[in-house]
């Protein structure tokens, strides 16, 4: 298994539809060498991520904008926008996932991809959003 290939594609395919492009996600999907790696269950894991992703987003970023005090969405980098919205999916509905890897992940993600900050600022606000979610 190869989720952590699958959250970077997801993380791509979901980025690249966050800024406009006309492309959908299965032809992002299709052009993307390494979905050719991964085994039926990571490509599984990977379109239920993106439109899981996509089916919640309004509700992703509630839960983002709360946990982000201080922060406009609008203001938000694209990048860590995009991870933060995978994480709080994967903890809300995919609860066979532990929630560190999740975290993980999403930390790993923000070193390659985002900016200096960004996997301090991700932890966080996942953190929080974990504590939250441990006290339901």
């Amino acid at each position: 298994m190869d989720r952590s290939l699958a959250r970077e594609i997801a993380m791509k395919m979901l980025y690249a539809a966050s800024l406009g492009g006309e492309e959908s996600m299965s032809e992002v999907l299709e052009q993307s060498e390494q979905a050719d790696t991964l085994s039926d269950s990571d490509k599984t894991f990977l379109e239920n991520l993106t439109y899981g992703v996509r089916a919640r987003q309004q509700e992703l970023d509630e839960i983002v904008a709360q946990y982000a005090q201080g922060w406009a969405l609008n203001r938000l980098a694209k990048v860590d926008l995009t991870i933060l919205r995978m994480a709080v999916y994967e903890m809300l509905y995919m609860p066979e996932i532990p929630v560190g890897a999740t975290v993980n992940e999403a930390v790993e993600l923000a070193k390659r991809f985002g900016e200096e900050k960004s996997p301090g600022f991700i932890n966080g606000i996942l953190g929080s959003v974990a504590r939250a979610r441990q006290n339901e």
